[in-house]
């Protein structure tokens, strides 16, 4: 049974930081691809950025340059470091991790004031 347990939500200002931290009880993790997430009020699930193994990174355009995934392999933990916030990317985060399927973890609230 894969669990993901996401911690680091919470209420911030705008331009405000904060750092999301996911970890993964599985041993195949630093095989798999991991992502962030996030839904807001009223609107789809969107994701947010990935990791393809230990380099490859994809963020959507709206948070580029603001946000930067990573991964700790040994402590099988993936990271989301997200600075100048905006009320824009409050929302619930999700951590997910695909190897073979998609796993998910259960959200972590980020809300942004304005």
């Amino acid at each position: 049974q894969v669990q993901l347990v996401e911690s680091g939500g919470g209420l911030v200002q705008t331009g405000g930081s904060l750092r999301l931290s996911c970890v993964a009880s599985v041993n195949i993790f630093s095989h798999a691809t991991v992502a962030w997430h996030r839904q807001a009020p009223g609107k789809e699930r969107e994701l947010v950025a990935n990791m393809i193994g230990n380099s490859r990174k994809n963020y959507r355009d709206s948070v580029r340059g603001r946000f930067t995934i990573s991964r700790d392999n040994a402590k099988k933990t993936v990271y989301l470091q997200m600075n100048s916030l905006t009320p824009d990317d409050t929302g619930v985060y999700y951590c997910a991790l695909t190897w073979n399927r998609t796993y998910w973890g259960q959200g972590t609230q980020v809300t942004v004031s304005s």
